[in-house]
């Protein structure tokens, strides 16, 4: 299996569920995408879990904290940065807004939380003994992230200008259609057009996870008590996705490719 000790500036470099029910997270999460469950206690704030693939880190899991109870479950995405202070003032200086500033988690890395000019909320991670993902290209891992935002054009410049990302909707597609975003040369994600997204839903990230199957893995989650807001889908010949909430309503999307 492809193992990553280290990534790129721009690159999607770890993820992580925040959850109301941790236990059953883990039980839902582990049945559907094969992860093994590790937890590290963290003194009277319970345990962090990292989901372990082939014995690598894949995501993490944590129990939304009280300060936390309005906000409901979900999959928060970190990027890359080689220096997270710096970041946080770009970002601040290109309109977004600072949820955390920039802060040590322990000897591990240094993180901020930022709400772009949008209204999507990322973290960036600058790593120090934690790099992040440890695996990726195998069936449970992140493959893919879709900003869904009704401000494409803000949206474009301010990644653009904050991690060098590159947005395009490829050969002969016009502006107005999925673009891609490329760092340092390579595809990690999209932002679909508005008539792709979800009536009403927020300005939100993505995430994607790679399955043998994706109308396997569909029903499977089904079984174990998730939602299906979008049915297996082929995107072309190859490529078929679905979108899902877990059982307690965190959304994330399945991915069957070539």
């Amino acid at each position: 299996m492809p193992h990553v000790d280290k990534h790129a500036p721009g690159s999607f470099n770890w993820l992580e569920l925040g959850a109301t029910d941790q236990s059953a997270a883990k039980q839902f999460y582990t049945a559907l995408l094969g992860w093994q469950a590790q937890d590290i206690p963290m003194g009277p704030n319970g345990a962090y879990t990292i989901f372990l693939l082939d014995g690598r880190p894949a995501a993490a899991c944590f129990t939304i904290g009280a300060n936390e109870q309005q906000v409901p479950p979900y999959w928060g995405l970190y990027i890359a940065t080689e220096d997270v202070d710096q970041t946080a003032a770009r970002a601040t200086e290109l309109g977004a807004t600072l949820i955390h500033a920039p802060m040590d988690v322990s000897t591990f890395g240094r993180m901020a939380v930022i709400k772009d000019p949008t209204g999507a909320i990322f973290s960036a991670w600058q790593a120090k003994t934690h790099p992040g993902i440890g695996i990726t290209g195998e069936n449970g891992t992140l493959c893919w992230a879709d900003l869904n935002t009704p401000d494409r054009a803000r949206a474009k410049t301010f990644y653009e200008q904050l991690f060098g990302w590159h947005l395009d909707p490829g050969k002969d597609k016009s502006a107005d259609a999925y673009l891609h975003i490329v760092n340092a040369g390579q595809m990690i994600g999209g932002m679909p057009p508005a008539s792709q997204q979800a009536p009403g839903a927020p300005p939100h990230w993505l995430v994607y996870f790679q399955v043998a199957d994706c109308e396997a893995s569909t029903a499977k989650a089904q079984e174990l008590g998730a939602r299906v807001f979008m049915p297996p889908t082929a995107i072309n010949e190859n490529l078929r996705l679905s979108v899902l909430a877990d059982p307690q309503g965190a959304v994330f999307a399945l991915f069957t490719g070539q």
